[in-house]
């Protein structure tokens, strides 16, 4: 029997961005995954402005721009038209990121592997999780390396082991949605024929849409389109068997582009569906990714908000793991406030994949006929860049608030919290505003790029009394007043008034007793 605070099952973004989350909050952390290593091929291949944000504090960000192109567009072929269209300058001006990352879901991991590496966190390879018992209120994890049996005692387990999840399994946790009636195929080619190497391209047609970015990892294309479901055993969302060549040619062949299939290096069918878990816990076992929610391809919304369910748990459940103060408001909140965002994210990207790859009669006019027509407005309609950045907000979760939140209040009181500030009110997502500090002029991001929790005073705010490594605190000097805002480790604001009040705020998480176990790095 060996111990630890938070067992991940799962080494993809979401296991590794919660094990880095928990260990700068203070927690020891084990993660176990069945794989041999880190998986291929890639399915993710954008991360938002909303999930780097939320990156950013784990010190990964430089890394993933180094990695991935921050300035992508992509060449729209609508009939006989070809439409280019520059995804930047999206006008986002209380961000950092104001830009989508183009980016392999293998460079994420390869980045959060190291990061992880770095903190003298190695994930145990080739361990699968079996099952779980409870004793005295944590469980007992039972987990197997080839012909071998072991046992891990943790206060916490979390099961981010995909849409197949085991851990989900044996809570019995049940999930609500459906089978979408079109498989994803995905095949890393070469190409005959001209066409830019350093733009994606998006063919629209009647039976669906045909995306190719130079993101190919044992080609330089990878190929990603809908087709219509076959019966199959196969799990969903896993890498299922190859594709016949035959139908590879004929999909692009009949795409538009004008591009030909010279190689096939790699092919699957994947199946789809749309579901979300019941819940997100029982007792101590908690879900987070897809094992808690899947989603339709469309919009690139599985990993980023994996990753972003990974930092809203990871900082709780290292609290929690030195003490009990608010243990079950920390808990609720999680599920209060990451399921709601799983359901509002289906609800999306199964309005987009309709569109996108609907057999019916209306999505198909709409990509066969409507979408032609529409080609001369298009350039018009990314130069109304309020229009985009309105739109990538949305699809990023930069307009989600945690105002409802059980933690979006007075904690002793259990009453929620109507309070605003000069960054927005209690649950909001913190701005990226200039202000002026005591070193000159900042911005707030940067300011809270470390682990832990930022208190931001007002010109007039009285010093806090709470010294404490998880407790950092800024004076804003270019805001007049008395009050202190306390932003989250997860860039939400969790509490504001006067300085005594925050300092009750974090007392009742238990932040002034934390005593750390890891080092925030």
């Amino acid at each position: 029997m060996t111990e630890t605070d938070v067992l991940i099952v799962g080494a993809g973004p979401t296991g590794l961005t919660l094990a880095l989350q928990a260990h700068d909050h203070g927690a020891r952390v084990r993660i176990v995954d069945r794989r041999s290593g880190p998986p291929r091929p890639s399915r993710a291949m954008i991360v938002h402005p909303r999930t780097m944000e939320v990156l950013r504090p784990l010190g990964v960000t430089d890394a993933l721009l180094a990695r991935g192109d921050r300035r992508p567009s992509a060449t729209l072929h609508l009939g006989r038209r070809a439409v280019p269209a520059h995804l930047t300058d999206f006008a986002l001006g209380d961000t950092a990121f104001p830009h989508l990352l183009l980016i392999r879901q293998s460079d994420v991991e390869a980045v959060l592997l190291a990061a992880a590496a770095q903190r003298g966190l190695a994930v145990e390879w080739d361990t699968a999780f079996e099952s779980y018992r409870i004793d005295s209120g944590s469980p007992i994890v039972t987990v197997r390396r080839g012909w071998a049996q072991a046992q891990i005692s943790a206060q916490f387990l979390v099961g981010a082991d995909g849409s197949t999840s085991a851990v989900r399994h044996r809570a019995d946790i049940t999930s609500d949605g459906a089978a979408y009636p079109v498989d994803v195929v995905l095949a890393d080619v070469e190409l005959d024929g001209t066409v830019g190497a350093a733009s994606a391209h998006v063919a629209a047609g009647r039976k669906g849409l045909v995306f190719l970015f130079p993101l190919g990892e044992q080609a330089t294309w990878r190929l990603l389109v809908t087709v219509p479901t076959v019966p199959s055993g196969e799990p969903f969302g896993q890498i299922g068997p190859p594709v016949p060549r035959e139908e590879l040619d004929r999909l692009v062949d009949g795409s538009g582009i004008g591009v030909r299939i010279a190689q096939v290096a790699w092919s699957s069918r994947i199946r789809v569906q749309h579901r979300v878990a019941a819940r997100y816990r029982v007792g101590p076992v908690l879900l987070a990714g897809d094992a808690a929610h899947t989603f339709s391809p469309a919009g690139g919304q599985g990993m980023n908000t994996g990753i972003q369910d990974a930092t809203n748990l990871g900082w709780k459940l290292a609290l929690l793991c030195a003490h009990d103060v608010a243990r079950e408001r920390l808990l609720a909140s999680y599920e209060a406030e990451r399921r709601a965002v799983a359901r509002q994210t289906r609800a999306l990207t199964h309005l987009l994949f309709w569109v996108e790859a609907g057999t019916g009669l209306i999505p198909s006019f709409l990509r066969g006929s409507m979408a032609p027509l529409a080609a001369p407005l298009i350039p018009v309609l990314l130069g109304r860049r309020h229009l985009i950045a309105a739109g990538i907000r949305v699809l990023s979760q930069l307009r989600w608030t945690y105002r409802h939140s059980p933690l979006s209040g007075d904690l002793e009181r259990g009453r929620p919290s109507a309070r605003g500030s000069p960054c927005g009110r209690v649950g909001d997502r913190l701005p990226d505003q200039a202000v002026v500090v005591d070193d000159g002029r900042r911005h707030l991001h940067e300011l809270t790029a470390t682990a832990g929790f930022h208190v931001l005073l007002q010109r007039d705010a009285q010093p806090l009394t709470l010294d404490h490594g998880l407790v950092h605190t800024h004076r804003v000097h270019s805001w007049p007043g008395r009050a202190a805002i306390v932003v989250r480790p997860d860039g939400h604001i969790g509490h504001s008034g006067s300085s005594p009040a925050v300092e009750a705020w974090l007392r009742a998480l238990g932040v002034t007793s934390v005593a750390r176990r890891g080092s925030a790095s």
